[in-house]
């Protein structure tokens, strides 16, 4: 009962756009006594709220703490399906352990798992991704698109250019996208992604879109080994990011990217997603499965391959690699 009051008084906040509400509108709205109201907007505060009351107006949220929760997500959201059932845990080892659970038991499409904390996060190649609480958005997103196996990686890149939109929406930043799956920002990274697949040979039954945001973290909350190669949307722009707020602009950028891709196939994203990438037309080394390729990224093909130019002048498709750009 005490949670559906919260999340019907958020709502009535967030629904005011920082004007004024009555303790009568308030009382009318959630469904309790005047009295009430205070005692209500004083839990408030304890959970990190600032709140302004003046008299013969009402209340005002002047700042929120900077917390995850569901009803911190879903109050605001704009989306129709993405993001729509959302779980939400303060600490798990993986969102995309849960994430592979959930869309077994036949979860909605747009549901995503997110947390505040993860003990065993992991990036590509089973790569161990730091994942401190209070600093990060740390998410993984549940998809059902009816698409053929083989097209499944077009939809990293789907993902980069939705979370490069809603980074340049909610800061003045603004990130490369490093082939496959990396997001950079002054040649640091500040964003993973990792795709993985429920699905038959011929048939998919999910894919499970991954992601690890860096956003409030200072340098000394990394460790050591990270600082030369890591950063956060903090240190770039040296302002504190709300990070509900920014999920809910990554999940709008992707709802609308998303319809785009299944309504008109890959060409647009295709398009938009080289406006993004810093690896063309550059020369780098990629290192695959099957040994080391060094040329010249020409951009990706309709399958979302990487195109490179060997230096004995081939044109090789890359499907996975580590890629390094040359200075």
């Amino acid at each position: 009962m005490q949670s559906e009051i919260r999340t019907k008084l958020l709502e009535a906040f967030s629904n005011a756009n920082g004007e004024f509400i009555s303790g009568q509108k308030i009382s009318e709205t959630i469904g309790v006594s005047r009295t009430a109201v205070w005692k209500h907007m004083e839990e408030l505060r304890k959970e990190g709220y600032e709140l302004e009351a003046v008299r013969r107006l009402g209340y005002r949220i002047t700042k929120k703490p900077d917390k995850i929760s569901a009803n911190e997500i879903r109050l605001g959201l704009q989306t129709k399906v993405i993001g729509r059932t959302i779980h939400f845990e303060d600490q798990v080892t993986s969102t995309q352990k849960i994430a592979q659970g959930l869309a077994s038991e036949g979860t909605p499409e747009g549901t995503i798992v997110v947390a505040d904390q993860q003990t065993s996060g992991r990036g590509r190649m089973a790569r161990a991704w730091y994942s401190p609480s209070g600093t990060g958005i740390w998410m993984s997103l549940i998809i059902r698109p009816n698409i053929p196996v083989s097209s499944t990686p077009q939809l990293t890149l789907l993902t980069a250019v939705a979370i490069v939109q809603a980074i340049e929406e909610v800061t003045p930043l603004k990130p490369d996208i490093k082939w496959p799956n990396d997001l950079l920002i002054n040649g640091k990274k500040v964003v993973g992604i990792l795709t993985e697949l429920q699905a038959e040979a011929d048939q998919v039954h999910s894919v499970i879109i991954g992601t690890g945001i860096n956003v409030n973290q200072q340098e000394s909350d990394f460790p050591d080994e990270l600082k030369p190669i890591a950063t956060s949307l903090f240190q770039e722009s040296n302002k504190k990011v709300e990070r509900s707020q920014l999920i809910q602009s990554i999940l709008l950028k992707f709802e609308n990217l998303y319809h785009l891709y299944l309504e008109n196939g890959f060409r647009p994203i295709k398009l938009l997603w080289e406006s993004y990438a810093i690896s063309l037309n550059r020369e780098i080394t990629a290192r695959t499965l099957n040994g080391t390729v060094k040329g010249k990224a020409l951009g990706i093909n309709d399958k979302g391959a990487l195109l490179i130019e060997s230096e004995e002048g081939d044109m090789i498709e890359i499907y996975s690699a580590d890629i390094n750009l040359s200075e």
